[in-house]
């Protein structure tokens, strides 16, 4: 068996300097807002470029409260793409405002700019753009729409083009994300010194202390155990990129372009994930899991059209890219330190599904 993404054998290494930082935290005896938590927000505030991180519990809170301290609610609209997590716009929908979805650029998979301006009106406040899959959204373009723009980078954490157009950047290190915790967490980066403040006390009941509430806020920290072993992983994540876009090198090299359309290279693609595409992904998928081969298809059905969502009126064919690349896509087998014979045995699996097919 081949495991989509197999976490363990990345940290397995770490394992001693991991049970000796949780150590420290259990004799230490701080587990909320506790040194390894500001240590941890500097640190990735130093490894990102911006002026404050603050650790949240999770990804979805972090749009969220990106959202709340920039004013964002009732009467307000996002555009933001509809080829994503669900969190992306449910997050917008719990601040209280309005996901307007925009389609996507098939060749990037990533928020169509031409297609954002379109969906702008008055009421927007916002482009909400995820850095899909790993691979940064078109900043400078989106940037230039004149609209605040935040950064879903949930899926980007180690890219060097994140965090560098956006009002803010959110992130998230669920254990498959390219920076993971050994549980839930998060992370906004912002250089606006009073943003950063609103988001840090929004996220601990709209208060700096324990006395005065000045917002109505939320309970969302991120906790002391996990941002302990985050420094540790993150000491880790730029030689984890290395591999992981070795490996995608790989996968080229190896001739998977010959039965599917695989990403193509950029700087700054960080692969969360290897997603390919095929008029065939149905049968690929179904040869890969014969195989034991571990896969996936993402996003289907896309937002616009998932049932929560129904009352923001979209119909089937109202984002046809979106919609096409939702029936298209798969996802095959990427982590850093995957075999060269686990890829090898991937691609040859793919490669006679897609001669079947075809």
């Amino acid at each position: 068996m081949i495991p989509l993404v197999d976490v363990k054998a990345q940290y397995a290494p770490l394992l001693p300097r991991i049970r000796e930082a949780i150590d420290g935290v259990l004799e230490d005896g701080r587990f909320v807002f506790g040194p390894n938590v500001a240590a941890f927000e500097e640190e990735a505030a130093r490894y990102l470029n911006v002026r404050e991180t603050i650790g949240v519990a999770n990804g979805t809170d972090a749009i969220v409260l990106v959202l709340n301290a920039l004013g964002i609610g009732a009467g307000d609209e996002v555009v933001c793409p509809a080829f994503t997590f669900y969190a992306t716009a449910e997050a917008v929908a719990r601040a209280g405002a309005t996901p307007v979805f925009a389609d996507i650029d098939p060749s990037t998979l990533n928020l169509d700019p031409a297609d954002v301006a379109d969906r702008i009106t008055p009421r927007t406040k916002a482009i909400l753009a995820v850095h899909l899959f790993g691979r940064p959204a078109p900043l400078a373009a989106l940037a230039a729409l004149g609209v605040p723009l935040i950064e879903d980078a949930a899926q980007a954490f180690g890219s060097p083009e994140i965090a560098t157009h956006g009002v803010a950047s959110t992130f998230s290190f669920y254990p498959t994300k390219n920076l993971f915790a050994l549980g839930d967490g998060g992370l906004v980066a912002v250089d606006d010194p009073e943003l950063a403040e609103r988001i840090r006390m929004l996220r601990f009941h709209g208060s700096k202390s324990k006395r005065i509430f000045e917002y109505v806020g939320t309970n969302s920290r991120l906790d002391e155990i996990q941002a302990a072993v985050l420094r540790i992983f993150l000491r880790q994540l730029d030689d984890w990129t290395l591999a992981r876009r070795e490996a995608a090198q790989r996968y080229r090299e190896l001739g998977l372009g010959e039965a599917c359309a695989v990403p193509a290279d950029e700087p700054g693609h960080v692969y969360h994930l290897f997603v390919s595409r095929s008029p065939t992904a149905d049968s690929i998928r179904e040869a890969l899991t014969a195989a034991e081969i571990g896969n996936a298809q993402y996003y289907l059905p896309p937002l616009h059209l998932q049932p929560a969502l129904r009352y923001l009126g979209y119909s089937e064919g109202d984002l046809p890219e979106t919609e096409r690349a939702a029936r298209e896509n798969f996802s095959i087998p990427l982590w850093a330190g995957i075999s060269a014979a686990q890829q090898d045995r991937v691609v040859a699996t793919v490669l006679a599904a897609g001669r079947i097919a075809a």
